[in-house]
C-alpha cells in the first residue's frame, strides 16, 4: 500500500461540547464532499460516445468505435472489485481525488495528444485505462457513508448521494457540447473541434477533485470525533459492537465477503437488476421505432423520461427502507421489482398506437429500477464490517457489470434477432421475477446483524 493512500489516523477526541456541532458541520461537508465528486466522474467516464460521430468522419466504422467503448464497462466492472479491496484500506479523501484525477488526465490525453485517438487498439487501451480510474469513485464513497452515517439514516442517505450519478451524467453533455464549441471556436487552427468533448469536462472535473479534496475526511476519528454508532446511539446490532480496526486483504475477501451467503445472494441479484435497467433502457429506441412506430425525437423523449424518473424513485426507495422497513433493504426491493415486473408487462403488451402508455410504462420502470440498483450498493455496504464496505460493493458491482450489463447488451440483442422481441420482453420478465426472489431472501435482514456469524 502507498503510503499516500493509508488511512488517516485517529487523533485526541475533541470536547464534549465541541463534538455535537463538530459532528453535524462535518457530516454536511463530507456528505457534500463525495456528491460531488462522484458526479464529476460522470463527467468524464462517457464522453467518447459524444465523440463517435465526430470519430466516424475520421473514417472509424461504428463496430470499431462500439469496441473501444466497451472497454470502458469491462474495465469499470472489474476495477470497482480490485479497486474496492485497495479502498477499504486506503484514505476515502486522497482515493476519490486521486482515481477522480487520473481519470481526467487520461481524457485530456485524448483531446490533447492526437495519437491517443489514432487506432482502435490505441483507443481501446486508453478508454480501458479510463475506465479502470473509474473504478476508484463508489468504494471511498462507500467508505465514506458507512463511517459518517449510521444504519437507521443510511438508506436515505445513500439514495441522496447516489442521485449524484444522474447529476453528473445530465451534465456531461453539455459541457462536452460548449468544449467543441469552445475548442472549435478559439483552437481550429490546431484541433478539428471534437477533442472539446474530452478537454473541457476533464478541467472541471480536476476543478471539482480540488473541491472534493477540501471538503471530504476519512473518518470521524480522524478528525477527533467518536464512531458515528457511538454519536447518534444507533447500533447495528444488540451488543453495540462496531469495527473500527483496520482489516487485512485477507480478512476482507475470506472472513467478511466470499464466505457470506448474503453478500452473494445480492450480488446475484444485481446481475438481474442490472439486465433489466440496460435491457430496458439501451433497448428502448430500436424498440419503440421497429414495433411502437416512435420517430427518433419520441424516443429520445421517451429515454430521458426513463433516466429522471430515476431520481425520485431512488429518493422514496431509501426512504421507505429507512423508515418503513427499519433498516431492512430486502422488503424495499421486492416492492420495487414486483412493480417493475408490472410496468415491463405494461410496456411490452400494450399495442403499437398507445404512445402515452408506452410513456408511463418507462417513466415507471425509470422511476422504480433505480431503487434496487440503489439498494444492492446500500446492502453491501451493511452486510459487511465499515472496513470492508469497499469490497463488498465492488463484488456486487462486478456482477452488476459484466454479469448484467454486458450480458443486456449480448445476450438481448441475440435473443431479439435470432427470435424476436417477445422472447427479449420473456428474458426480462424472467430477470424481474428472479430479482424479487433474491431480494425475499434477505427480507429480515438488517443492518450488520448478520456480521456475527461471519
Amino acid at each position: 500500500m502507498l503510503k499516500l493512500f493509508k488511512p488517516a489516523p485517529a487523533v485526541k477526541r475533541l470536547p464534549e461540547d465541541q463534538i455535537d456541532s463538530e459532528y453535524k458541520k462535518l457530516r454536511l461537508q463530507v456528505f457534500i464532499g463525495i456528491f460531488i465528486g462522484y458526479a464529476a466522474y460522470y463527467l468524464i467516464r462517457k464522453n467518447f460516445s459524444l465523440a463517435m460521430p465526430y470519430l466516424q468522419e475520421e473514417g472509424f466504422s461504428k463496430g470499431e468505435l462500439g469496441l473501444a467503448l466497451s472497454a470502458i464497462s469491462i474495465a469499470y466492472g472489474i476495477s470497482k472489485f480490485v479497486m474496492g479491496t485497495v479502498s477499504d484500506r486506503s484514505n476515502a479523501r486522497i482515493f476519490l481525488v486521486a482515481g477522480l484525477i487520473l481519470s481526467a488526465i487520461i481524457n485530456l490525453l485524448m483531446g490533447f495528444v492526437p495519437f491517443f485517438t489514432s487506432t482502435v487498439t490505441i483507443m481501446f487501451i486508453m478508454l480501458f485505462i479510463n475506465g479502470w480510474f473509474q473504478g476508484m469513485g463508489w468504494p471511498p464513497s462507500g467508505r465514506v457513508l458507512v463511517h459518517w452515517f449510521s444504519v437507521n439514516e443510511r438508506g436515505s442517505k445513500t439514495a441522496i448521494w447516489n442521485v449524484a450519478h444522474n447529476v453528473g451524467g445530465g451534465l456531461m453533455a453539455p459541457l462536452a457540447i460548449a468544449g467543441v464549441s469552445i475548442i472549435s471556436t478559439y483552437f481550429g487552427a490546431h484541433f478539428i473541434g471534437y477533442e472539446g468533448v474530452f478537454i473541457i469536462p476533464a478541467i472541471v472535473a480536476i476543478l471539482v477533485a480540488i473541491v472534493a479534496y477540501m471538503l471530504i475526511r476519512d473518518t470521524p476519528q480522524s478528525v477527533g470525533l467518536p464512531s458515528i454508532e457511538e454519536h447518534r446511539n444507533d447500533y447495528p446490532s444488540k451488543s453495540k459492537k462496531t469495527f473500527e480496526t483496520e482489516l487485512t486483504t485477507k480478512e476482507i475477501l475470506f472472513k467478511y465477503v466470499l464466505n457470506n451467503k448474503w453478500v452473494w445472494a445480492i450480488a446475484i441479484a444485481n446481475i438481474f437488476v442490472y439486465f433489466v435497467r440496460y435491457g430496458v433502457l439501451d433497448w428502448a429506441p430500436t424498440y419503440l421505432s421497429e414495433e411502437k412506430g416512435f420517430n427518433m425525437n419520441e424516443s429520445g423523449v421517451a429515454y430521458f423520461l426513463y433516466e429522471w424518473a430515476g431520481i425520485p424513485g431512488t429518493l422514496l426507495c431509501g426512504w421507505i427502507s429507512d423508515k418503513l422497513f427499519k433498516g431492512r433493504r430486502g422488503p424495499a426491493g421486492v416492492v420495487f421489482m414486483l412493480g417493475v415486473l408490472i410496468a415491463v408487462l405494461v410496456y411490452w403488451l400494450n399495442p403499437a398506437g398507445n404512445p402515452l402508455i408506452d410513456h408511463i410504462a418507462l417513466i415507471a420502470i425509470g422511476f422504480l429500477i433505480y431503487g434496487p440498483v440503489m439498494l444492492i450498493g446500500l446492502q453491501a455496504l451493511d452486510f459487511v464490517p465499515k472496513k470492508a464496505a469497499g469490497t463488498a460493493a465492488g463484488l456486487t458491482g462486478l456482477f452488476g457489470y459484466l454479469g448484467g450489463s454486458v450480458a443486456a447488451n449480448a445476450i438481448m440483442g441475440a435473443v431479439v434477432e435470432g427470435s424476436g422481441w417477445n422472447a427479449g420482453f420473456i428474458l426480462l420478465t424472467i430477470s424481474c421475477a428472479l430479482a424479487v426472489v433474491l431480494f425475499a431472501l434477505t427480507w429480515n435482514v438488517r443492518g450488520q446483524e448478520v456480521i456475527k456469524k461471519y
